[in-house]
């Protein structure tokens, strides 16, 4: 049964950053893709960044795109999200994902097969 666990949510004023990690069990999270998501209150879930099996391409949605940045190391099966510049209409709860096997970015919901819990990020105005 694979888990995904993330962390690093919290509370920061606007402007600020902040750093979320997905830790996810067993051997072999370096031949899936993975991806974050977010869910504003009242909002459907959309869209974060996406990063493909080996790491070597990433997808952001526009509105993250040069604020923040997905990475991974394979060999503590972790995956990054560095959040930067962060705006009050950022605010939600965060959820990585576990996407296709030896695929590359993946922008579709659809695509991803495990969820973690999520963790939620607040940014003050």
């Amino acid at each position: 049964q694979v888990q995904l666990v993330e962390s690093g949510g919290g509370l920061v004023q606007a402007g600020g950053s902040l750093r979320l990690s997905c830790t996810a069990s067993g051997r072999t999270f370096s031949s899936y893709a993975m991806g974050w998501f977010r869910q504003a209150p009242g909002k459907e879930r959309e869209f974060v960044a996406a990063i493909s099996w080996g790491g070597g391409s990433t997808a952001y949605a526009d509105s993250t795109k040069g604020r923040f940045t997905i990475s991974r190391d394979n060999a503590k099966s972790t995956m990054y999200l560095q959040m930067n510049s962060l705006k009050p209409e950022d605010t939600a709860v965060y959820y990585c994902a576990r996407g296709p096997a030896y695929s590359g970015t993946q922008y579709a919901q659809g695509s991803y097969s495990y969820w973690g819990q999520g963790t939620q990020v607040t940014v003050s105005s």
